[in-house]
């Protein structure tokens, strides 16, 4: 409940911050809207933080970590009212997944491996503002995480292969689109992601499953433009 809370403290503050801008600005601009039927694509960098926070490792105890990431993204946002749109992503990310403070070994971790990560996710928007320059948007969706290219650390290492089960989860999203000119926005956004998955390693210990609640947080900023 937590971490729930403190993810929808997030998201708030990001839309109360655009719809503070969008207030501030003086009526609408020829230029500027986003009505039904638009198509808005975004090219973001985004920041993909896996807060792994709750997880257990069988049968030798511990927990799972997942490094962040940095990685390009395209959006697509079509707009079926002037507020209501509907957005897809296409972006991959690349990461280590490692097993920490394991009992069984004294204390010490055990690197997994490295596993690229493809998360389809389908978010309905609402857009405040949507004829202003500066307009701000929450959102909700479905997310189906993919898991592929899966290496284990290699020559030396107690894991011999390795695998993460893809999954679905819920996605949460907030976000600001500012006009700059013509067709062209910025973007800054926000989605977090409740995603649970289960590893399975063959290792010279035996085979250890755990269990993990990645919960990636994705902030992106970048560019948009409006056909």
């Amino acid at each position: 409940m937590k971490h729930i809370a403190w993810v929808g403290g997030c998201l708030a503050a990001l839309l109360m911050s655009g719809t503070a801008l969008a207030q501030s600005t003086d009526g609408t601009d020829s230029t500027a809207g986003k009505t039904a039927g638009s198509l808005m694509v975004r090219g973001r960098l985004i920041s993909v933080t896996p807060l792994n926070l709750s997880s257990s490792v069988t049968p030798v105890g511990g927990h799972v970590d997942a490094t962040s990431a940095l990685a390009p993204e395209v959006d697509f946002s079509y707009f079926f009212t002037d507020h209501i749109a509907v957005e897809v992503i296409a972006g991959t990310t690349n990461h280590t997944v490692t097993a920490t403070k394991i009992p069984a070994l004294g204390g010490s971790s055990l690197q997994a491996g490295r596993t690229w990560v493809l998360p389809p996710t389908i978010t309905a928007q609402y857009h405040f503002f949507p004829h202003e320059k500066i307009s701000p948007y929450v959102g909700a969706g479905l997310n189906y995480t993919i898991f592929y290219d899966t290496e284990a650390p290699g020559s030396g290492s107690p894991v011999y292969h390795w695998r993460l089960k893809d999954n679905w989860g819920v996605a949460l999203q907030a976000g600001v689109d500012w006009n700059v000119t013509g067709n062209w926005y910025l973007n800054v956004d926000v989605k977090q992601i409740f995603l649970d998955t289960t590893a399975k390693l063959d290792t010279a210990l035996g085979r250890v499953k755990a269990k993990t609640s990645l919960d990636p947080l994705v902030a992106g900023v970048g560019i948009g433009y409006r056909f």
